[in-house]
Formats: structure tokens, sequence, C-alpha cells
């Protein structure tokens, strides 16, 4: 793992640049080690792994993490702080560099290369929901069962682990291999391909059973220190009100059913259970008012 130090101002950062940035964008990634390296003390690292990624958040000491990628490497790295149960005093900074950078957005980091180094340097963090799953996953914004559909999820969402780091050669073999290569007739059956029975459950309050088909659910971290909870029933002739309803713990159980949380898809599970950690983690944004902050 390359490391580079450099010094402007008293502040200290920790700048961990993903591979998959510099691959698929290093112009962007110049211009924000140039923007950041301006504005304060800067030490950068450029992990070629999942384990030197790791290695270089847990060394951190009291250098600000800054995250150079796209929403799976900030994914990643909430996972490893959560891990390790260093969220609560740790804000995290992020550039958004990549193609998926729809939660990034929904999070209120400007997507621009300049204006999200700037709110590096000039932001203000705001703490976050964290929605915690019974396995240990997170989940920062939303996520939905079953997935949008279950080629384009194969296609467009990428684990968080070591696989995610696979060279872009090898990701191209594996998924031309998926293409032409039959599922085993035994494989468990994926929701996606119509209506499911679940029962979801919220604070342990039935919303709906196993004898109501639904077309999908929703789970969304609100800011509050709860969850919104809307599921479609599958209807037959006119289309049926989604149900709604808001708490801390969701449970969602039935026939194997995938789920996409923000940009990854996970599953199939007979049984999961998200919690709501309030204020679990913080992130930094544009300071209200700022061109580039979130209206």
């Amino acid at each position: 793992m390359a490391e580079v130090a450099s010094s402007a101002t008293s502040e200290q950062l920790l700048v961990v640049i993903d591979p998959v940035a510099r691959r698929s964008d290093g112009e962007s990634v110049r211009i924000a080690k140039d923007v950041l390296g301006g504005g304060a003390a800067v030490k950068l690292c450029l992990p070629e792994g999942p384990e030197e990624f790791a290695r270089a958040l847990s060394r951190r000491g009291s250098r600000r993490p800054v995250v150079v990628g796209d929403d799976r490497a900030l994914l990643r790295a909430v996972s490893l702080l959560h891990r390790h149960r260093e969220l609560a005093g740790c804000a995290l900074s992020l550039v958004p560099v990549g193609g998926a950078l729809s939660l990034a957005r929904s999070l209120g980091v400007p997507t621009g290369t300049v204006a999200a180094a700037r709110t590096v340097l000039d932001g203000v963090e705001r703490r976050m929901d964290l929605m915690v799953d019974d396995s240990d996953g997170v989940v920062l914004d939303a996520l939905r069962i079953p997935p949008l559909h279950e080629e384009e999820d194969a296609e467009r969402a990428e684990p968080v682990g070591p696989e995610a780091w696979a060279r872009p050669w090898l990701r191209t073999c594996q998924s031309l291999v998926r293409t032409l290569v039959p599922h085993p007739a035994r494989e468990a059956p994926v929701a996606g391909a119509g209506p499911s029975r679940l029962r979801v459950e919220v604070d342990g309050l039935t919303l709906v059973d196993l004898d109501q088909p639904v077309a999908a659910v929703s789970v969304t971290a609100e800011g509050t220190g709860a969850a919104a909870v809307e599921v479609r029933p599958a209807s037959v002739g006119a289309e049926a009100s989604p149900l709604r309803a808001e708490g801390r713990t969701v449970t969602v159980s039935g026939a194997d059913f995938r789920y996409r949380a923000d940009a990854v898809v996970s599953g199939p599970v007979r049984r999961r259970t998200w919690t709501v950690w309030e204020g679990a983690w913080g992130l930094t944004v544009p300071t209200p008012g700022a061109a580039g902050a979130a209206p």
C-alpha cells in the first residue's frame, strides 16, 4: 500500500483512494488530491485490496478519514468502522469518484469532485441513522425487497467484500460465464419474478402477513431514530393502496428472498431483522447555505 504525506494546515486527513476510482477516473482522483492537499495536512493511502483498505482505516490515529471512491467504497468504510465499533467517534468524509454515486447524492454529498473536496475541508458533520441487521450488516439509506430486477441487479450491484476488488477483465469473464451457464435446477427460489409472500413486522406488530402477496417492500432510514416502511400489496384489477408504518425494528420473513441494501444485493434469506441505530455515524456535508449544499 503506497502512502504519501503532504502538509498545508494543522488539520490532519487520511485520504484513502479506492483502486476502482484510480482505474476508472484518474483525472478526478488527481483533482481531489490537489484540492485536499492544498487545504490540509494529507496522508494518502493507495490500498490494493480489502486487507490494506481495512489496515489503513485502523491505523488512522487522530486523522479524519476521507474516502475517494464510489458508493461501494463508502459502504466498505462504514461497514469496517461499524464492525470495530468505531463509528461513534469517527466522522467520515467522501469525495465521490466512479459510476455508482446515487447513494452519495442521496446522503447530501456533492458529486462534483471539486465541490466534494471543498466540502471535506469546509463542511460540517451530519450525524445519521444506521440500520443494522442481525448479521451485523449495515444500511446507510434504504433497502428494497425484492430488488428492482434480478438481471439488472446482477449487472449493476457488486459486493462490498473481496470480490469487489477483482480486476475488470476478471469481472467481465465472470459476468460472461454467468450469462452462458444455466442456473442449477435446485437453486433457491429468488423473489423478484412475481409477487412474494412475506411477513413484515414493525416493532413487533404485523404490517402484512403471509396470506397477502406483496409486490415490493421498502425500508428507509428517516433520520429520526425510526425507519419508514412501505409495503405494496400485489393487486388484481385496481391498484392496492400501499401499507405504511414507522418503527425502530423491522423484521421480514417468509419464502427465500433477496434484498437490495444501498448498492448491494444480498440473500437469499428466510428471515432478517433490521434495527435503527439513531445518529450512529457521521458524514461531512456542505455547510447549510453553501454552494452545493443539499436543499
